[in-house]
């Protein structure tokens, strides 16, 4: 296995999401270059970002999916930017997923929105979730409380 496949086979969302400075389509893409628009389109809607792509204009006039969101997508909110982030993992579809607190930046109504979602994609998959709210994470299979650094018995996961 090389580092390639490996990366090829794992779809991340961290808390705070980088987006390169290129449109919103392209940011989204780059979990799966050959999606045509109507996967992109899905994966938009089902991680609940079709309503403020829908609104987006950059100061040259692009909107929607062709609208640049700036280095590290600076012109976005962090909820903004994590649902682009949870949207490419969507339409990557990729068998191990790792969420690292991947709602933090949504406030409660638009997380619960997405959940749905994020479980259906979840589903058959290797997950590592990494979350202090606890509706982020309360349907895995197992959870394991850290406290600095050791399990709640005292040893390491």
């Amino acid at each position: 296995m090389t580092q390639e496949s490996l990366r090829a086979q794992i779809g991340m969302v961290t808390q705070d999401t980088g987006l390169l400075h290129r449109p919103i389509r392209d940011n989204i893409r780059f979990g799966n270059e050959d999606a045509d628009d109507d996967m992109l389109w899905e994966a938009v809607e089902r991680a609940e970002a079709d309503s403020f792509i829908a609104d987006l204009a950059d100061m040259r006039g692009r909107k929607g999916l062709d609208a640049y969101v700036g280095e590290r997508g600076v012109k976005l909110s962090g909820g903004q930017r994590q649902r682009i982030a949870i949207s490419r993992v969507m339409l990557k579809d990729a068998p191990i997923l790792v969420l690292d607190e991947a709602t933090s930046a949504l406030d409660s109504e638009v997380e619960a929105a997405i959940q749905a979602n994020l479980m259906k994609l979840m589903e058959g998959k290797t997950v590592l979730a990494i979350a202090h709210r606890l509706s982020t994470i309360a349907a895995l299979d197992r959870l394991i409380v850290m406290d600095k650094g050791r399990d709640r018995r005292g040893g390491y996961p």
